[in-house]
């Protein structure tokens, strides 16, 4: 079993900033990669940034500029800061840990239940 647990949301300002964090325990062997995906109100779930083993990231578009993820050394944690927050922003946030349970085993997604972003303008 692989437990995901987001933190940080909450309600701020446009224009705030506000760090999200995603701590991934349990039966790890590895992980592959970690993700912040959002999903606002009538919305389908989106991927907002990724960071891979080796220290790859990629961030979408609209994000560019304000967001950063990055993982702690020698942690299975990763943490998005999100600078100038807009609107747009709100929704969802939900951590997702690819996973290697055993050295033999296969990578599997593992989802915390999400922590909620609330943007006013």
């Amino acid at each position: 079993q692989v437990d995901v647990v987001e933190s940080g949301g909450g309600l701020v300002q446009a224009g705030g900033s506000l760090r999200l964090s995603c701590a991934a325990s349990g039966s790890i062997f590895s992980i592959n990669s970690m993700a912040w995906y959002r999903q606002a109100p009538g919305k389908q779930r989106e991927l907002v940034a990724v960071i891979r083993t080796g220290g790859t990231t990629t961030l979408i578009d609209s994000v560019k500029g304000r967001f950063t993820i990055y993982r702690a050394n020698s942690e299975n944690s990763m943490f998005l800061q999100m600078n100038n927050l807009k609107p747009e922003d709100a929704a969802v946030y939900y951590c997702n840990a690819v996973v290697r349970t055993t050295a033999w085993g296969r990578l599997d997604p593992y989802w915390g239940q999400g922590t909620q972003v609330t943007v006013s303008s």
